[in-house]
């Protein structure tokens, strides 16, 4: 049963060299499962405030940047090619790190789950990334950390990690449900034209 509560801010982040489904895929699933806008404030923030360039050259404005959005509910890491890159980035690695202490939830698609590692939130946790680089993030995870292969989305509660592209699609799906209720999950599926069942969390 929903209950009445305020909007809850959704923060994307994006980087250059972002994989475009994962950040494009939940901001669609937010949006659209927002009732109308009224139950989530869906927005893009990046480290600065010029153009990113995601996969395939396409350029994105950020709507904020992680000095000036509206203080995160829900935060959103995406994977791509340019997470390599910005794992070593400690200005965006510490900003995830202490959203993480105040946050609702912390979601991570495809291998947006390295960010999380280096951003030290995965003590104990159960993980799951693109499953290309499931062995690149047992390089980096902590020992208590249990790797899942083969899931769409894990759920530890605060932090939601999904496996790659379109499984991001499945985990925001997902989390509408959680927050909303699953029929709230599946008419937004439905408005999407997309394919979902839903299912238990491993």
């Amino acid at each position: 049963m929903e209950t009445v509560q305020k909007k809850r801010n959704v923060a994307i982040l994006i980087y250059d060299n972002v994989e475009i489904l994962d950040f494009t895929g939940p901001y669609e699933v937010f949006l659209t499962g927002s009732n109308y806008g009224q139950d989530f404030h869906v927005y893009t923030v990046a480290e600065h405030n010029h153009p990113i360039t995601a996969l395939g050259n396409l350029s994105v404005n950020p709507a904020y940047t992680i000095h000036d959005c509206p203080k995160p509910d829900i935060i959103l890491i995406p994977g791509g090619r340019g997470v390599r890159q910005e794992m070593n980035n400690q200005v965006l690695t510490d900003w995830i790190h202490s959203c993480a202490d105040e946050a609702e939830l912390i979601l991570s698609v495809c291998t947006g789950a390295l960010l999380l590692a280096k951003a030290v939130v995965l003590e104990g946790m159960k993980l799951t990334t693109y499953h290309l680089a499931i062995e690149e993030l047992r390089q980096v995870v902590p020992a208590s950390a249990e790797i899942l292969d083969n899931v769409k989305y894990v759920d530890n509660g605060k932090i939601i990690m999904s496996a790659g592209v379109s499984a991001g699609i499945d985990m925001s799906l997902y989390v509408i449900g959680k927050l909303h209720g699953e029929e709230r999950a599946l008419k937004t599926a439905r408005l999407m034209e997309y394919d979902w069942t839903p299912r238990k969390h491993s």
